[in-house]
Formats: structure tokens, C-alpha cells, sequence
């Protein structure tokens, strides 16, 4: 039934430590407003320029062109730097799920709110690769499509570049509600995962098909999937 998996990457498939909120909330804190821990959340899985210019915003400050290219240059080198000092790892159970799924011919994709050059970063540091034979059949970074979450578009472009034409036969994961908004918006299956900040019932209020534990419970859902389906 399930061709393809897309999964986000920190807080779904990779422990940054939280290190993304703490580099983006600092570098909006830099221009001079505060920031609010629900506005942050809100804004988390959101493509990290766009959610900048929304927490300076919201924070009282104006969001000029100017001031948002700053703070996002300052998020990355924040971000680079904690991932320096403290390395990301994969989440427990996350590699062999997806190689499991893989193994059965199922194609698997990351997408992430992060530009390429941190997408590259991130999974240089856990030695994921994309191509034949890798981890990976695809990974999308926000910076590459032309709206990131809870735009559709990362999705859609990991169906392009692995070849999937069918949303039905697409299932997308993350911890985030803009994961599932844009999971939604794509017409894929949408699965929040428990190993972010939000908890399940927070999950459970936004578009759902199922809420689960972590991506290592994926495997075992698909099979449930496929029993349904038969």
C-alpha cells in the first residue's frame, strides 16, 4: 500500500538535543524582541527564514528584509556551532526501521526545515547518505521548494524525486503540528510521532491518521496498514 515514507528529521528521526529551538529562539532574541515558548512551537518544522519573520513579528519587532537575512545567518552559525559542541545522534530504533522499510521496497525520504548546507551538515554528522543502496532515496531541505511546511511542497518534491505519483500510497511523519498540517496538505498519510516536544493529545488535536510512539514503530504500522488493506 505505502510506496513511499517522508519523514522529518529533528525530533523525528534525529536527537539534535533541541539545540534548533535554542538557536532559533536566541538569534530572534538578538533583534531585540522576546519570544514566547507558544509562538516558538507554533513555528517549529516551519522553513527557519519564514519562521523568523513570524517570531519578530509576534514579538513586537518589525520583520524588514534586513533584519531577517541577519538573524537567519546568526541561527545557522548558532546551530552549527551547538551541533559542534554536542553532536546530533539518531533516534533509538529510527536507522533500523528505516532500513527495515527499505528492505521491503519501500522508498524512504527526509524533509526538513533547515537550508541545505544544515540539512548536509546534519546528516554528515550521523552518516546517512542519499542514492543506491544508502539510507536515503531522497532528502528535501526547506530552502529548495518554493513554501515550506505546512506548504505540501516538500512532500510532493520527495515523490518526484523517487518517482511516486500515487499521494495515497504515501505516508508522512513528524513530531510537530505543522508536520501533519502539511502531511494533510499533500493528501498523504499522516502519522505525528511522540519523540518531539508535543505531547498526544496534542498531536491527536490537529489531521491525523495515527499518533505513534516514534518512527521505529513505522514497520509495524505498515503491516497493520496492509492487513486493513488486503
Amino acid at each position: 500500500m505505502i510506496e513511499l515514507i517522508v519523514c522529518d528529521m529533528a525530533g523525528t528521526t534525529v536527537d539534535e538535543h533541541g539545540d534548533v529551538y535554542r538557536a532559533l529562539e536566541n538569534a530572534v532574541r538578538e533583534t531585540g524582541v522576546e519570544v514566547a515558548a507558544d509562538d516558538l512551537q507554533t513555528w517549529m518544522g516551519a522553513e527557519k527564514r519564514e519562521a523568523i519573520t513570524e517570531l519578530i513579528r509576534l514579538g513586537g519587532g518589525e520583520p524588514e528584509s534586513r533584519k531577517v537575512d541577519k538573524a537567519f545567518e546568526r541561527f545557522r552559525e548558532l546551530l552549527l556551532g551547538y551541533y559542534t559542541q554536542n553532536p546530533p545522534t539518531a533516534l533509538p530504533g529510527v536507522e533500523q526501521a528505516l532500513r527495515e522499510l527499505s528492505a521491503r521496497g519501500v522508498k524512504v525520504a527526509l524533509s526538513t526545515g533547515f537550508s541545505r548546507d544544515v540539512m548536509e551538515v546534519l546528516l554528515g554528522v550521523l552518516g546517512w547518505n542519499v542514492g543506491e543502496g544508502e539510507l536515503l532515496d531522497a532528502a528535501v531541505p526547506a530552502d529548495e521548494v518554493a513554501a515550506g511546511r505546512p506548504a505540501p511542497y516538500m512532500i510532493h518534491r520527495a515523490m518526484e524525486q523517487t518517482g511516486v505519483q500515487n499521494v495515497a500510497r504515501v505516508l508522512a511523519a513528524g513530531d510537530t503540528v505543522n508536520d501533519l498540517l502539511a502531511a494533510r496538505n499533500a493528501g498523504v498519510h499522516a502519522v505525528g510521532v511522540l519523540t518531539g516536544k508535543l505531547q498526544r493529545a496534542e498531536l491527536e488535536e490537529q489531521p491525523h491518521d495515527a499518533v505513534l510512539e516514534g518512527v521505529k514503530d513505522l514497520p509495524k504500522y505498515l503491516v497493520s496498514l496492509d492487513a486493513v488493506s488486503v
